[in-house]
């Protein structure tokens, strides 16, 4: 029989949520309007998208495909930078965590200033796999990780690093984000991956590869954060295939802390509310005895 945890608000890498189940970044987080529908579905707190110091339109299409247990997608961190701030008005005080990338620490430490008073925390994009001079260009070498990181922590607001698991070694960037000053890490991002089409003789997105999400990713998922949890001392944040209330117990197991959903919102926006009803009990466990015990 599976474990039910106790109900009632979470504390974790410095922010308050509402239960342990995020909105992951890019799914449902361009306005304020969406944003504040998956927090009143349920969601105990939710991830923006990623916003940057330039408006960026994204790659061309096709930029999402469906692929077996899994989405294929390179959208190509498309968003409205500064502006977004107006979106973020009708979230005031809700447990809103701001999704930001740059270039280089400067840019990173830029974006972030723009939003300091309007979010609860920052997630440091360090691991988006198809934009080109960001992401996990950066997120791949330990050196700048650590420096993007201290950039933003400087502000004194929680700082989340989002990892990717596109590296030989996820612990060293892990670590790289905790001597940075981070407040939690969150993995992973998606999986670089690309499809072909038979018929038409090219690759099935219009960036020709992209990143992989969904239930196909899981396993990986579980693994970096096993893998994270036993080297680092802050907070992991799952995510990866997340769909289920036994897949939610087994990422804390792992190690997870609280976890973040984003492809399986595609098919069913009230994950969240469903989810809860599923894992949580006002008699259950409090979630310390969960987090980690597969290390035991």
């Amino acid at each position: 029989m599976l474990p039910h945890l106790r109900s009632g608000t979470v504390r974790t890498g410095g922010v308050t949520l509402g239960n342990h189940l995020l909105l992951a970044a890019g799914i449902l987080g361009t306005t304020g309007a969406s944003l504040s529908r998956m927090l009143e579905s349920g969601a105990g707190g939710v991830v923006t998208k990623s916003i940057g110091p330039y408006p960026c339109e994204g790659h061309p299409g096709p930029c999402v495909v469906e692929v077996g247990d899994g989405v294929l997608n390179a959208m190509g961190l498309p968003n409205p930078s500064k502006e977004f701030s107006g979106e973020l008005a009708v979230l005031a005080g809700k447990p809103v965590i701001a999704s930001i990338y740059g270039g280089n620490p400067d840019e990173f430490r830029i974006v972030a200033e723009w939003f300091a008073g309007q979010v609860a925390g920052f997630e440091l994009n360090l691991s988006c796999p198809h934009a080109a001079g960001y992401g996990a260009s950066l997120g791949s070498d330990p050196r700048l990780v650590e420096e993007c990181t201290r950039a933003v922590s400087g502000l004194r607001l929680p700082v989340w690093v989002k990892l990717t698991p596109n590296v030989t070694d996820i612990t060293a960037c892990g670590l790289a984000a905790e001597r940075g000053g981070a407040s939690a890490i969150v993995a992973i991002n998606t999986v670089k991956a690309m499809r072909i089409s038979p018929e038409l003789r090219r690759p099935v997105l219009g960036n020709r590869f992209g990143g992989l999400s969904g239930k196909a990713i899981f396993p990986i998922a579980v693994r970096c954060v096993y893998d994270l949890y036993g080297a680092c001392s802050i907070p992991i944040i799952g995510c990866g295939g997340i769909s289920t209330a036994r897949d939610v117990l087994e990422m804390m197991m792992a190690g997870a802390a609280a976890v973040e959903i984003g492809t399986a919102v595609k098919d069913n926006p009230m994950i969240f509310r469903d989810i809860a009803a599923e894992l949580y009990r006002p008699d259950g466990i409090p979630a310390d005895e969960l987090v980690g015990c597969a290390h035991e």
